[in-house]
């Protein structure tokens, strides 16, 4: 896959790959803490669940170039092509870092909101938080951290514009590392999941409205327009700690395989999510969606217990739904559907089939879908036709889209959108911004949501968006400062 468009060599930037591995202990705290510190860092994994999905997290700071698209701008997709073209590597350059390993390029985020720009659909939410839809910053100096085999690779690309050079640039990367060593960082405080009020958060929506809509949903469904609609609530809070803090407690408490930290200065980003959108690696591409969620506590244990006991009922409930299994098959061939757009074929295919994977504080479903993307497919073709993600729109996509943007009152941005990277390699990989927490002009925005189909519960859709935000609420909650939170708070905005 090429990374961006089809450009000529003396109008792009041609980079050398420098690199040194070091196998100094690694803090992930600390040297997130390190991170923080510095201009626009951007933090993807830095917890131990990792190993179990892409292996790899990284560290990254100071970029040397920034890219972002606005709502009120026009033509995202050719703008981004330029800017991925921007930079390439040099013909004959050599890699033998390990596969799929981000070796500097692209990390940001793609909101929702960017699916406007693919097909023609409504625009009747309120976007109050006004974010960029996309912002992506090209960072030439990497720490990545390998979990498999414990060891550290420092990475740096050579620009001719350079006023450093690349062995400095290491060099400055490896005293990063060295701080981190001298910093501390304690366990975050604890907070009950079973105790966080929610009448002290505020909500874009009431109790009744959500119901109301759910009821419109399903109207939909029996009338045939939709299979399922993914609806999901917003909630809202005073936030007066460090952004930092909060991700240190969900690294902590609710360690996620694709958990992020982005720092843009005017804003953070602060996600938890369990969910893959895409990997791509040597022109291959996989999607790994998540339909189907329950508790994974027993009601007896404490949220935040060294040792959590799996709650069998729940595994076997979730395990054996006909319901679930249906929902998540729906999706399954959505993505099936989206995947063959860009793919060679014959070579789609569900590698995966549902199996249920335990999180620390929930259970969930998930498959994975793959196949061999076309020679010729850019980074922007692959957007085209799979974002946003199948499993948080609905099946059909568009007709859902249409549907969460009637029945929403406010824009998502980057929840249900990506957050991630594009390597300058052209390895990619994406999570889908579920479990994410937005803080600009001291508030936190959390969004839950779960998949409507025509027998779906109403009463216990409702419990799911609650079972899925008392993470993301108790970790905001714990890291506030005291008497700080929930300070002024006003009722729910759609009532």
């Amino acid at each position: 896959m090429t990374v961006g468009i089809a450009t000529s060599k003396d109008k792009s930037i041609a980079c050398k790959l420098h690199y040194r591995k070091i196998t100094a202990p690694i803090n992930l705290p600390a040297l997130s803490e390190v991170f923080a510190g510095r201009k626009s860092a951007s933090i993807l994994g830095a917890n131990m669940s990792k190993a179990d999905a892409d292996r790899f997290s990284y560290w990254v700071c100071e970029p040397k170039d920034v890219f972002e698209f606005r709502a009120e701008q026009k033509y995202p997709f050719q703008k981004l092509h330029r800017a991925l073209s921007r930079y390439r590597f040099e013909e004959g350059h050599e890699n033998a870092l390990p596969k799929g390993l981000f070796c500097g390029g692209w990390i940001g985020y793609l909101a929702y909101e960017l699916g406007r720009y693919i097909e023609k659909l409504p625009a009747t939410t309120i976007d109050d938080v006004e974010m960029p839809l996309i912002r992506l910053c090209f960072y030439d100096r990497v720490i990545a951290y390998d979990h498999l085999d414990t060891t550290c690779w420092l990475i740096a690309l050579e620009l001719p514009d350079d006023t450093q050079e690349p062995e400095d640039k290491l060099a400055d990367l490896g005293k990063l590392v060295a701080e981190s060593q001298t910093v501390h960082v304690s366990p975050p405080v604890a907070a009950d999941l079973d105790r966080i009020d929610f009448s002290a958060i505020r909500s874009n929506m009431s109790k009744d409205y959500y119901l109301r809509a759910i009821a419109k949903i399903k109207h939909y469904i029996y009338e045939g327009d939709i299979y399922q609609v993914n609806f999901s609530q917003r909630f809202e809070c005073d936030f007066d700690a460090r952004p930092i803090d909060l991700f240190h407690w969900q690294n902590y408490y609710n360690p996620s395989p694709y958990a992020a930290y982005i720092d843009a200065g005017e804003f953070q980003i602060v996600s938890a999510s369990p969910e893959m959108f895409m990997t791509i690696r040597d022109g291959a591409i996989s999607t790994k969606p998540i339909k189907g969620t329950r508790p994974r506590l027993n009601q007896t244990e404490s949220a935040v217990a060294p040792a959590r006991q799996i709650n069998a009922k729940n595994f076997n409930e979730l395990l054996h739904s006909e319901k679930e299994q249906a929902e998540l098959n729906m999706i399954i061939d959505l993505e099936r559907n989206d995947v063959a757009k860009i793919c060679e074929p014959g070579t789609r295919k569900v590698v995966q089939p549902r199996t249920i994977e335990d999180y620390p504080t929930v259970f969930h479903a998930v498959a994975t879908v793959a196949g061999q993307l076309r020679r010729d497919a850019t980074f922007c073709d692959v957007l085209k036709a799979m974002f946003p993600g199948g499993s948080i729109t609905g099946a059909p996509k568009i007709r859902s889209m249409e549907i969460i943007d009637e029945t929403e009152p406010t824009a998502r941005g980057v929840y249900t959108g990506s957050i991630g990277f594009i390597g300058i390699d052209g390895a990619v990989c994406f999570n889908i911004a579920i479990r994410t927490i937005i803080i600009t002009n001291h508030r936190a925005y959390a969004q839950t949501g779960g998949g409507i189909v025509a027998d779906s519960d109403p009463q216990a859709e409702w419990d799911e968006t609650i079972t899925k935000a008392r993470a993301l609420i108790a970790g905001i909650t714990a890291t506030q400062k005291p008497g700080s939170e929930h300070k002024g708070q006003i009722p729910s905005t759609k009532s």
